[in-house]
């Protein structure tokens, strides 16, 4: 008999209709009633940790989901953790670094419409989780939605309102689920008996998001209150010549005091600074890093997590945002 804890943090698979929209009110027992259906060789606990629309997720609250794994770890073969849509990415990219090598699948999922609906994908989202959590081949964190099984660092949630929400940039699905049969096409790696947990992150981690009316202004507050700014640039990446000279003479008053990090605004492939001039004239000025093919979430929380880890020390800061974690960047740094 294999053991599944649900962890409930709200979101809209767990709402209810009101005059204002809907608000999260459904418990996590009630999600598992909400199912009526029993699978076999499965016991499942539940467990209401938050109650929020995930538009509300902070910091701590992913630190407390670590934390609540962590205290339950030698209980249960599994975990389901349900969660609002619009950060979930955020959340499974956090606990990707939160709880790193794990021998027991941490499977994030939501839904688009609440368990309470006639038609809803929750159901179904909410099965396939428990399915997945319950396979003794099932590993580390993933995200579960609408039959595919994400990576936790690869997600994206790409449409609003369909149920093929979320899509895995820059890498395969790990597998696929079918009339409750995993499909698997990435073997998961062996993972040592407990995982290494963490609970700290440092959020001081600004992210610019460049648009052509931009002007240099915005830059003198983002470098005096932020240690990480993350530039998500266009294309492979690259400075605008028009705030360029502010943005060197920023980063070199700050030398030594502050990370900068390209990304870039496109979804697939990644940044490459050394295609264009705009890009190679950035990083022969600064010491600068880059995301490559990581998504927007894995970077600003890998960036909290690493600058939490390395403690001002900037080699080692480097060399843990370097670091392949979960299948978060293909590139050999």
């Amino acid at each position: 008999m294999k053991r599944v804890l649900i962890i409930s943090t709200g979101g809209t698979i767990a709402s209810i209709k009101t005059e204002n929209g809907l608000v999260p009110g459904i418990s996590s027992t009630q999600l598992l009633e909400y199912l009526n259906i029993k699978l076999e060789g499965v016991e499942i606990d539940t467990l209401d940790l938050l109650n929020i629309d995930s538009t509300d997720i902070r910091v701590e609250n992913w630190i407390l989901i670590a934390k609540t794994i962590e205290k339950h770890y030698e209980n249960y073969d599994g975990f389901v953790v349900t969660h609002g849509t619009d950060t979930l990415a955020y959340t499974a990219a956090a606990l990707s670094y939160l709880i790193q090598n794990s021998r027991k699948p941490i499977v994030i999922t939501g839904a688009q419409k609440s368990i309470s609906n006639e038609i809803t994908d929750a159901k179904m989202n909410l099965v396939n989780s428990i399915t997945y959590a319950s396979s003794e081949k099932s590993n580390n964190v993933v995200i579960v939605f609408n039959g595919k099984v994400i990576a936790g660092t690869r997600g994206r949630k790409e449409k609003t309102k369909s149920y093929d929400a979320f899509s895995s940039l820059n890498y395969p699905v790990l597998a696929t689920i079918q009339d409750n049969k995993i499909i698997r096409f990435i073997q998961n790696e062996e993972k040592q008996n407990r995982p290494d947990f963490y609970f700290d992150l440092n959020n001081s981690v600004f992210l610019l998001k460049l648009i052509p009316t931009i002007e240099g202004d915005i830059l003198d507050f983002i470098f005096e209150h932020y240690t990480c700014i993350i530039i998500e640039s266009y294309g492979v990446g690259g400075i605008p010549k028009h705030i360029f000279d502010k943005f060197i003479k920023l980063s070199k008053k700050y030398s030594g005091n502050k990370i900068i990090v390209i990304t870039t605004q496109v979804p697939m492939e990644g940044s490459d600074l050394m295609v264009y001039e705009v890009g190679q004239r950035l990083k022969g000025e600064l010491s600068i890093l880059e995301s490559f093919d990581m998504t927007i979430e894995a970077t600003v929380v890998k960036l909290m997590w690493a600058m939490a880890e390395g403690k001002g020390d900037y080699t080692k800061f480097k060399e843990l945002f370097n670091r392949q974690i979960n299948y978060d960047t293909l590139y050999d740094i």
